[in-house]
């Protein structure tokens, strides 16, 4: 439940919210989906956003890797977070920085041995082991984007990218 290879792109075009943020309308300046792929891929901590099963909103910075164009993540069955994704997978992943700015809300997907590959598993661990020099070890999700957002100079460049639901 990936993004699929060469549907990475989904619909881009721009945001719609209220027209004083001075958002552009045309299509001058939006990013590339590249832009998504090499912020995710060099971001160490990010915030993870679920819904608690009383529908109040949980935020907590997690690790990840961005692994063939899909945010991997994971916690142990006890945490917070993870537990509210049993409930309800609905995920918003955001990074660090309110400038240069990644927003992916979108589905998680546990996956487990029946419902990943071993090797896919596998690259995720070596991935982790790159980036944070331990292997990842608990249970990992995927997220599957519905919506991306991105900007690195809000308004003019503000990006979104729509994803058909799978």
């Amino acid at each position: 439940m990936t993004v699929p290879p060469g549907d990475h792109h989904g619909t881009r075009d721009r945001p719609r919210t209220d027209s004083r943020y001075g958002i552009p309308s045309d299509r001058e300046g939006l990013l590339p989906w590249s832009t998504v792929a090499d912020r995710m891929r060099t971001e160490r901590t990010v915030w993870v956003t679920t819904t608690r099963p009383d529908g109040r909103p949980h935020a907590r910075p997690v690790w990840g890797v961005w692994l063939e164009n899909t945010f991997h993540c994971g916690g142990g069955d006890r945490t917070r977070w993870v537990r509210n994704l049993a409930s309800n997978p609905a995920i918003t992943v955001h990074t660090e920085d309110g400038e240069s700015v990644v927003i992916i809300e979108g589905v998680a997907e546990k996956l487990t041995d029946e419902t990943a590959d071993e090797a896919r598993l596998e690259r995720i661990d070596d991935r982790y082991e790159e980036t944070y020099g331990v292997r990842h070890g608990t249970p990992v999700f995927a997220a599957r984007p519905t919506t991306v957002l991105a900007w690195t100079d809000y308004p003019t460049d503000a990006t979104r990218w729509r994803f058909d639901a799978r």
